[in-house]
C-alpha cells in the first residue's frame, strides 16, 4: 500500500495537471496493493470546502463517499498509535496537524508516502513513493 497525501488524492480525483503523469502512473502501478487514504484526508477536504478553497461537483460529504468507493482506494482509520505518533515524529518538523497524522500514518504502516509537500519532501525519516 501507499499513502496518499490529501492534495495527492484530490489531485488525483479531479485529474488535475499538477499531479505528473509520472507520479500519476507511479500510483496507478501500485493501486492493486492499495492507495491509503487517511480519515483525517477527509477532514481536510471538508474544510477547504468549508473556506472556499477547494469547488467540487458534489456536496463534499457525497465527494467523500464516492471517491472512498474508487477502486484500491483505503480509507485508513486514525489509530490512537498513529495520533500518538504524530507527536513524536522528528523534529524539527512543521506545524500541520493534518500533515503529522499523515506521515506518522505512512511510518506506522511502513508505507511509502505519495506526496508534493515541500515540508514533508525534505525530511529523510519520510519513505516516498517517488524520488524526491
Amino acid at each position: 500500500m501507499i499513502v496518499l497525501d490529501t492534495h495527492i488524492w484530490i489531485w488525483r480525483v479531479n485529474g488535475s495537471a499538477e499531479l505528473a503523469p509520472a507520479k500519476e502512473q507511479i500510483i496507478a502501478s501500485r493501486e492493486r496493493e492499495g492507495l491509503g487514504v487517511s480519515a483525517i484526508s477527509c477532514w481536510e477536504v471538508a474544510k477547504l470546502v468549508e473556506k472556499g478553497r477547494l469547488v467540487l461537483s458534489l456536496p463534499v460529504d457525497q465527494w467523500i463517499d464516492q471517491e472512498l468507493r474508487y477502486p484500491g482506494i483505503r480509507l485508513i482509520p486514525l489509530t490512537p498509535r498513529m495520533a500518538v505518533a504524530s507527536t513524536q515524529l522528528p523534529q524539527p518538523f512543521h506545524k500541520d496537524p493534518a500533515d503529522q497524522i499523515i506521515v506518522a500514518t505512512a511510518r506506522e504502516l511502513d508505507a511509502p508516502l505519495a506526496t508534493d509537500d515541500r515540508n514533508i519532501l525534505s525530511r529523510p525519516h519520510v519513505k516516498l513513493a517517488w524520488p524526491n
